[in-house]
């Protein structure tokens, strides 16, 4: 797998003019990409929009290529580390979000957010007793709700991980 990423990304890399480097690490449920250019913005983008992109592509790419015998493993981009410190400031600001529907018992209804931030927080939730989260909405408009959950559903949901 990491030998068909790598091709991927220079085949893209190349035709974009870029100039780096990267490094591919297959772990046993998704592959990681590093990737350190000498003009990180233009494959980060306003928001991370294009590196966003850019990991969509590199993900139906291989998903189309997926076999039985390399099945298909979720392909991760950071360039420059401007995702893991995105995603370390998103985990922080969910655990406060967490923290203030516990409080407040009170539903919260965040801003839409791309698919992998959603992750993050449907990760954070999932590990925080008490509340649950849930995504509506369709494409750019789709995002989270985060709930606090009765304590009878909180028992339940504590059983069922046990």
């Amino acid at each position: 797998m990491e030998a068909k990423v790598s091709e991927i990304l220079e085949n893209i890399l190349g035709m974009l003019g870029l100039e780096g480097s990267f490094e591919v690490n297959e772990g046993p449920e998704e592959v990681k990409v590093t990737i350190e250019a000498s003009d990180p913005g233009r494959l980060i983008g306003f928001g991370g929009e294009t590196l966003d992109a850019l990991q969509l592509i590199v993900n139906q790419i291989v998903g189309k290529q997926a076999s039985d015998k390399e099945p298909y493993k979720r392909v991760s981009i950071d360039v420059a580390g401007w995702r893991q410190n995105k995603e370390a400031d998103l985990e922080r600001r969910a655990r406060n979000w967490m923290n203030e529907v516990l409080e407040s018992q009170e539903d919260m209804e965040l801003e839409p957010m791309p698919s992998w931030q959603r992750r993050v927080v449907h990760m954070i939730a999932s590990e925080t007793e008490g509340v649950e989260s849930e995504s509506i909405g369709e494409g750019r408009d789709r995002h989270l709700i985060i709930k606090a959950v009765k304590a009878e559903k909180s028992a339940t949901k504590k059983e069922e991980l046990e």
